[in-house]
């Protein structure tokens, strides 16, 4: 499974606005259900919360990665979003949050969803990435970068 396979160019948001955990995760579900007429916002912010209660999606070194199952989708779906200034998102190691990877799969899909959250992590723990992604100028430049990583693991 590649990550490039469920984010789209037009799913990575290089500017997310919101100053806190709920605006985020509603910045995120918004714009997937602007491109995916599929997917109610509303009910993806549900799910997500849902997920969240069960303890942060905020891994540590500034990042998190929101996800769930939401019910009709036939495929997982991404959406990538950077916050230049960073949120608490309730971060294991406290610090602010960053890098933003939202993950969402059809409801019966533990496998895929799986292999989704675990490529995600791999791509993400490798700091020069990370670098790369918070220093890049526009969504075009962090595709890129996406893109080129997935490639290369």
């Amino acid at each position: 499974m590649k990550i490039t396979d469920l984010l789209p160019a037009s799913l990575v948001l290089p500017s997310l606005e919101g100053q806190t955990k709920e605006a985020v995760v509603q910045e995120l579900a918004d714009h997937l259900a602007a491109q995916r007429p599929e997917i109610n916002a509303a009910r993806l912010v549900e799910v997500l919360w849902e997920r969240e209660r069960l303890g942060s999606t905020a891994i540590g070194d500034g990042i998190a990665i929101p996800h769930g199952k939401l019910p009709g989708l036939s495929e997982v779906l991404g959406a990538f979003g950077r916050h230049p200034k960073g949120v608490d998102f309730q971060s294991l190691d406290g610090g602010p949050t960053h890098l933003f990877f939202l993950l969402v799969a059809p409801e019966d899909s533990v496998g895929l969803h799986l292999k989704a959250l675990a490529r995600v992590s791999r791509l993400l723990k490798d700091r020069t990435f990370r670098a790369r992604l918070l220093t890049a100028p526009d969504q075009a430049e962090l595709y890129r970068i996406i893109r080129e990583e997935d490639d290369r693991l």
